[in-house]
């Protein structure tokens, strides 16, 4: 009982640590200066966004699919796990221009050489974005906790 409770505290939280982490490098990404002043920032947040969906795959998948919860059959069957799952692809669709321009980002710091800031204003809306899924997705989740159905 306390590992359930334990893991599904750690989702949670974790779900709060992502929220967090998007909506303050979606800031961080308006603050961005056209010599790349900024992009330090950014990065960090970006970090501390990565190491929150680490922990909710991690966690999530031993809920869903590691036998501390429901069971696999269940979520396989709640449709409002399927919302939850088709909000987080959706979220990493979105996250794949901002990650590769963050990699180049990070190289390009690595090599001391000047960042391409041209899209800052773009990846602080997808960040946006992405916050808002997060809460649809906590929305979800607890739905399929309480076994909400439709029908």
């Amino acid at each position: 009982m306390a590992v359930h409770w334990l893991l599904a505290a750690v989702h949670l939280l974790a779900y709060a640590l992502a929220l967090w982490a998007v909506l303050a490098r979606a800031a961080a990404f308006r603050r961005v200066m056209p010599d790349g002043n900024g992009a330090r920032s950014v990065l960090l947040a970006d970090n501390v966004w990565g190491v929150s969906a680490i922990i909710l795959l991690l966690t999530g998948g031993l809920r869903a699919f590691g036998g501390y919860e429901k069971g696999t059959d269940y979520y396989l069957h709640q449709p409002l796990f399927h919302l939850k799952m088709t909000l987080f692809i959706i979220i990493v669709l979105l996250e794949i221009a901002p990650m590769l321009a963050l990699i180049k980002w990070r190289i390009a710091l690595g090599r001391q050489a000047p960042i391409d800031a041209g899209r800052t204003a773009l990846f602080a809306r997808i960040c946006h974005v992405e916050a808002l899924l997060i809460v649809l997705m906590v929305i979800a989740a607890t739905g399929v906790a309480r076994a909400v159905t439709f029908g």
